[in-house]
């Protein structure tokens, strides 16, 4: 079995390519890949899952609410990196999360990686 990691670093509500990314990795998951997800920079944005869509203000859907169902497709705990412990997105997440350090070593454990 092939394992992913994708990293994320768009924000919530910003373009169509989180969507497609956001899509995209759940199209791995379930068809076979073993994969994790890390979100890094803007994409901590993603953990607000509290946000209504308003078409008056939003170009784009909310792109949390397809996080919201990682659980469905294997996708938990989201890798959130060491030092974004304190993020305010961070603290206040209902995601399973889990810690870890972005470095050569985490991602020797993967046989592919995405970044968008």
């Amino acid at each position: 079995m092939n394992t992913v990691l994708v990293i994320l670093t768009q924000p919530n509500l910003s373009s169509l390519q989180v969507h497609e990314s956001l899509s995209a990795t759940m199209v791995l998951a379930t068809f076979g890949c073993e994969v994790k997800v890390l979100l890094q920079d803007g994409a901590l944005s993603l953990l607000a899952s509290e946000l209504e869509f308003n078409q008056l203000k939003h170009a784009f859907k909310i792109a949390s609410n397809m996080v919201d169902s990682f659980e469905f497709y294997d996708l938990t705990p989201v890798l959130i990196e060491e030092q974004h412990k304190d993020n305010p997105f961070v603290q206040h997440s209902a995601q399973e999360l889990e810690f870890t350090e972005f470095n050569a070593a985490l991602i020797q454990q993967f046989d592919h990686v995405l970044f968008w």
